[in-house]
């Protein structure tokens, strides 16, 4: 009896075994599956329209720092005029910018990911596909300088 029972321990641990590998092996080929998608080098970007490049001249180039201690980063591409790269962190997006009607600056994500969004005195990095704020409150010294202009400018109220 004591036999048989080592015989299915010893079997049971090489299926544990085998399942292990065959488990590792699975995980690796879904890490594989999900790498990122190819480098901003490599996307095949449309040559920018005349109102892209208006828009882009409008965009704030540099560091930009946000609520939580977060801070965003806005450069130009370096291969395709009126393109530009957004960074938080270690995430990076290639966008595009679109100037809206209501005055807001939109720098779209070419893959649809994120959203950049460029107001008066704020700019905000949102998740287009799960649909919340990444990044927000993000201030660049252009923003500031609007806000000490405003300040300074009255609209009519006196403060106490």
């Amino acid at each position: 009896m004591n036999v048989r029972r080592i015989a299915i321990c010893l079997g049971g641990a090489l299926a544990l075994a085998v399942c292990g590998v065959t488990m590792a092996q699975s995980s690796a080929s879904v890490k594989k599956s999900t790498k990122a998608a190819p480098s901003a080098a490599a996307l095949s970007l449309a040559p920018a329209t005349p109102e892209q490049l208006e828009a882009a001249a409008r965009v704030y180039v540099g560091r930009s720092d946000c609520e939580f201690g977060q801070h965003v980063t806005v450069t130009p591409h370096p291969d395709h005029a009126g393109y530009f790269t957004v960074t938080l962190a270690s995430k990076t997006w290639v966008v595009k910018p679109v100037l809206s009607s209501t005055g807001a600056l939109r720098m779209e994500d070419v893959r649809g990911q994120a959203l950049y969004l460029q107001i008066a005195d704020k700019s905000m990095l949102m998740n287009t596909a799960l649909g919340y704020r990444v990044a927000d409150n993000c201030v660049h010294p252009k923003h500031r300088e609007a806000m000490a202009t405003h300040q300074r400018e009255s609209i009519g109220i006196a403060a106490n």
